[in-house]
């Protein structure tokens, strides 16, 4: 299994956690994921070029963003989307 399925699978789930909340919301989640696309493409790049960690280069697509794989922003996207969403579903149903 390479990495970009992988990401397919955790992607899915994000996008079924945003159906949790309305959609007059979904604006907010593009103001975090903004900063936390740069956060990542900036420590990503970090952790890399000092060799903490190592991509296996049969594993990831070959698109990268410096030295990033592109894969590895899913894992930012699919929390940015699945925390809030969440967390408003698990308030909206301790309100009720």
């Amino acid at each position: 299994m390479n990495y970009l399925v992988l990401n397919l699978v955790f992607l899915g789930l994000a996008l079924c956690a945003l159906l949790l909340v309305p959609k007059n919301r979904w604006p907010a989640y593009l103001v975090g994921m903004i900063p936390m696309i740069l956060i990542t493409a900036i420590f990503d790049n970090l952790i890399i070029a000092s060799k903490v960690v190592a991509y296996d280069t049969s594993k990831i697509s070959g698109l990268t963003i410096g030295l990033a794989p592109i894969e590895d922003f899913a894992y930012t996207i699919a929390a940015v989307l699945i925390v809030p969403s969440v967390w408003s579903a698990l308030l909206k149903r301790r309100n009720k």
